[in-house]
């Protein structure tokens, strides 16, 4: 496993959480693929060290729609990654590993709140990503009973 920080914008945690092997294209699939089964919730990946940015990240990489260092939804995406910045407190030069960030998910983002954090992302209708943060959270509530 590579010891080089994941470069990810602050919108792209949660997006992280809910992935489910869909995506815009097979090529943009199969990268966040590789990048959220291969290093996220492989084994010890909790550890992995994550670079927070303010544009393209290694997610964007291969999706049809990025322009540069923007995206041809670039309005929408600003406004999304705003949203999640203020709400993990996740901005640009932020270094923080995987199992922090779901740490700092389980502290500030509470199951129901995607509808308003995530509102505009084509992929919050399939429910996905919520169904991932309460599952998070009832890991977190079990992890604190036993501990």
């Amino acid at each position: 496993m590579s010891d080089a920080p994941i470069h990810y914008r602050p919108h792209h945690f949660l997006c992280s959480l809910g992935f489910q092997g869909k995506g815009y294209s097979d090529e943009f699939t199969a990268n966040m693929a590789r990048i959220v089964l291969g290093r996220l919730r492989a084994p010890g990946g909790d550890d992995t060290p994550i670079l927070v940015v303010g544009a393209t990240d290694d997610i964007c990489g291969p999706c049809p729609k990025r322009r540069g260092t923007l995206c041809e939804s670039q309005e929408s995406i600003t406004r999304l990654d705003t949203r999640h910045a203020r709400a993990l407190g996740l901005f640009a030069g932020t270094e923080i590993t995987w199992g922090e960030a779901k740490r700092r998910i389980v502290k500030r983002v509470h199951p129901g709140a995607l509808s308003t954090l995530c509102q505009g992302c084509r992929w919050l209708e399939l429910g996905l990503c919520e169904a991932a943060l309460e599952t998070l959270h009832d890991e977190a509530k079990l992890t604190a009973e036993e501990g």
